[in-house]
């Protein structure tokens, strides 16, 4: 037996997005190195917030975690953004402030100029249809949203969705992908093929995803529960609005490949993905703002000048030696810790309250 092609689920929700996901980050980094997967990209609803607990976790394993967001905007279908580097982790956390700032606490409202104006150095995955488990249904149809494929006819695709992939991979050439997942619901072979015809028509790669909820099928009742807690409604009247199986949690390459043996290309862009997105958290440090009291000065300069200023009127006779002494070795002290910035914090904030 030959050993399945190497895989990384690149579409994962925690239960950082707030009654969505059905698992920890924790609990999805383990289980992603236990069943062998090359990656896992944590990306949740307008947010990075479950990310730093995933590579806590993962780091012991020797697991990478890709560090993203899945971006819902209103004009469009939902898009998964992974910055490549750090300058790009830093538009995408503009991105996200920008968002949040124009909606009410806990929402998020984003469009695609937003998207393309922060969109240097990102990887782009777009669903052409919308993935949340209320979204499941029955039969062939699948679920008239804006970013959805809908019909037998692949030319049926909204117009929103078209206007998406056409700005992205003109702008962003070459950093966009089109995911297709298989979750059992009777319709997975025209679907996949439409996706097929999307992404040859756009010229971009096909990602293979399962989209996953949970790390492991067990979480099913849970993740019913949050879902009716989210669309208020009781488990009894739920109907279509719950996840039609348990399908939508991390599976092994072995799985995966099954699951897209007629499209092994679909699971090396994975790969590719990982590949190309290089930033880790482990980049990042803390860096204390730079402080200014608008004297043309830097934090150093500025705080020598108040604590100088400061003694002579403590001291208006001449400071005394001793006392010129101390502050001079409190001065280069505070100069080499590079903790000046603190300091006129602290004044500016004596300074207002008084």
């Amino acid at each position: 037996m030959t050993a399945p092609p190497p895989f990384a689920e690149l579409a994962v929700t925690s239960n950082y997005s707030f009654l969505t996901g059905a698992s920890h980050p924790h609990e999805l980094a383990t289980a992603a190195a236990a069943l062998g997967l090359r990656a896992i990209g944590i990306a949740d609803r307008n947010s990075l917030a479950g990310v730093v607990r995933a590579h806590v976790a993962a780091k012991p394993l020797g697991l990478r975690v890709l560090v993203g967001a899945r971006l819902v905007p209103r004009d469009g279908p939902e898009v998964i953004c992974y910055p490549t580097d750090r300058a790009a982790y830093g538009r995408l956390c503009r991105l996200l402030t920008t968002g949040r700032r124009r909606a009410e606490k806990g929402d998020c409202e984003l469009y695609l100029a937003d998207i393309l104006a922060q969109g240097q150095g990102q990887l782009f995955i777009v669903f052409p249809e919308a993935t949340g488990p209320e979204n499941n249904v029955s039969g062939n149809e699948v679920s008239q949203t804006a970013g959805s494929i809908t019909g037998d006819n692949p030319a049926a695709c909204p117009a929103k969705l078209q206007a998406y992939l056409a700005a992205l991979t003109k702008n962003f050439p070459g950093c966009c992908w089109l995911a297709a997942s298989r979750h059992y619901r009777g319709n997975d072979g025209r679907r996949l093929r439409q996706a097929e015809d999307l992404a040859t028509a756009y010229e971009i790669p096909l990602l293979a995803t399962n989209d996953a909820l949970m790390h492991h099928p067990g979480r099913k009742p849970l993740l019913d529960l949050v879902t009716c807690i989210r669309q208020g409604c009781t488990i009894d009247d739920a109907g279509y609005r719950l996840a039609a199986n348990g399908e939508r949690h991390l599976k092994s390459p072995a799985a995966m490949a099954d699951l897209f043996a007629a499209h092994p290309a679909a699971l090396a862009q994975s790969l590719e993905i990982v590949e190309r997105c290089r930033f880790s958290l482990d980049e990042l440090r803390y860096e204390y703002p730079e402080e200014s009291l608008g004297d043309g000065l830097g934090a150093q300069e500025s705080l020598a000048r108040l604590t100088w200023a400061g003694a002579g009127n403590r001291y208006p006779q001449g400071i005394p030696d001793k006392v010129a002494a101390t502050l001079r070795h409190e001065l280069d002290l505070i100069e080499q810790l590079d903790y000046a910035p603190y300091f006129l914090t602290v004044y500016d904030l004596v300074r207002f309250a008084r």
